[in-house]
């Protein structure tokens, strides 16, 4: 039997994996566990590994990991705590291959243990890119540097990691697996959703705010997070807001928060259930802040979205997405244009350019079939590639 284990973090990346790990849970030949860590077992951000636990996935172990401060030093200091306690459970469980996503911290340390304990590693998201000069862009490339197998997004991906020197039999196209239950999950509408929240009215018509700080920005993040509520509030705008997630710069972001917590229009959130955080996105007007929620999911609803600042700028993005500046003014400019009938109108035609919501199985497919082991050894030459 097989043995795959899969590591997760932070809900973002759950959310993305999700449907391919429960491909790979209910098949009788794998026998995969997930190891949780990092902000999943926080509390303070809302204790994510509920959902998890609801889902039904195996986990092997729990390692708390987040150290829970504002700076620049504790996002690497958790990795670090992360590392240390996992690799002693990570060799004996011994498995088959480790699979991570995308580009925080705990993914640079799945492929750093699959590299030193000789275990295959599949890295989904790689070849992406973004000119925001958040940390996060280098460490999705270094990873890829590290990892045995790629499964990308798109074909614009696959050729970056062509250009880094990775040869093409490690990569595997298959669109966006986060995507496939944001497509088949059953939503709730109107009434529903505001019954889940106490003392709210006039949310028949709404829009969700997710903002998350980045090093670059961290000195203003929190005023271009204001900036957005306060030109939200102008336009008596109904808000979904969510807390920021654990990079540093969130301590004043969520000061911000408390100071605008009573406001009627608004409500802010934690960590919801995955079919009311759906049902809220898939009913908004449009997405505003600077999640690659706005990048990816939003297409496939589809509705405007705003991306406000650095963050995701480069990113290969749909017609429905704005970038602005985080002044009033840009912000402000930004909504009048994204809830013009004609915007709207455009909106609604577009097809999401990241998939159609197949891609888990086609992942599951190629994790079935594909011998890793042939590949673990990564012997490339970079002076040998790309010379064509």
């Amino acid at each position: 039997m097989k043995k795959i284990l899969a590591l997760t973090a932070i809900r973002s990346d759950y959310d993305l994996m999700s449907g391919i790990y429960k491909y790979l849970s209910v098949d009788d030949e794998i026998e995969f566990r997930l190891l949780v860590t990092g902000a999943h077992l926080s509390k303070v951000s809302g204790y994510s590994v509920r959902e998890i636990e609801k889902d039904g996935f195996e986990i092997l172990l729990k390692i708390e990991s987040l150290i829970d401060a504002d700076s620049l030093s504790s996002r690497i200091k958790s990795a670090s705590v992360f590392l240390q306690s996992s690799i002693d459970i990570v060799q004996q469980y011994s498995p088959d291959l480790i699979v991570f996503a995308g580009d925080r911290e705990e993914t640079i340390i799945g492929a750093l243990l699959g590299s030193y304990l000789n275990i295959p590693t599949a890295h989904f998201f790689g070849g992406d890119h973004a000119q925001d000069g958040h940390v996060d862009n280098p460490i999705r490339h270094a990873v890829s540097k590290l990892a045995t197998a790629h499964f990308v997004t798109l074909e614009q991906h696959k050729q970056r990691l062509l250009k880094m020197g990775e040869p093409e039999e490690r990569i595997f196209v298959i669109g966006n697996p986060a995507l496939d239950r944001f497509y088949t999950e059953k939503v709730i509408t109107g009434k529903e959703i505001i019954d889940n929240f106490e003392n709210k009215k006039g949310f028949e018509k709404f829009a969700l705010l997710i903002f998350h700080p980045i090093t670059e920005e961290i000195d203003v993040a929190y005023e271009y997070f204001e900036n957005i509520l306060l030109e939200l509030k102008s336009k008596n705008m109904c808000t979904f807001i969510s807390f920021p997630n654990i990079d540093p710069g969130n301590a004043k972001i969520i000061e911000v928060i408390k100071k605008y917590e009573d406001e009627e229009n608004f409500i802010f959130y934690k960590n919801l259930d995955r079919k009311l955080f759906v049902s809220i996105f898939k009913n908004a007007s449009f997405i505003i802040g600077n999640s690659s929620a706005g990048i990816l999911e939003a297409a496939s609803i589809p509705i405007p979205a705003i991306n406000v600042g650095k963050r995701q700028t480069g990113r290969f993005a749909g017609e429905n997405v704005i970038f602005c500046d985080g002044n009033r003014e840009s912000i402000g400019q930004a909504i009048n244009t994204v809830t013009k009938v004609e915007f709207i109108k455009t909106t609604k035609q577009m097809i999401n350019p990241y998939g159609a919501g197949k891609s888990s199985k086609i992942a599951y497919d190629y994790i079935k079939t594909i011998d890793f082991l042939k590949t673990i050894y990564k012997k490339e030459d970079p002076l040998e590639e790309n010379n064509e």
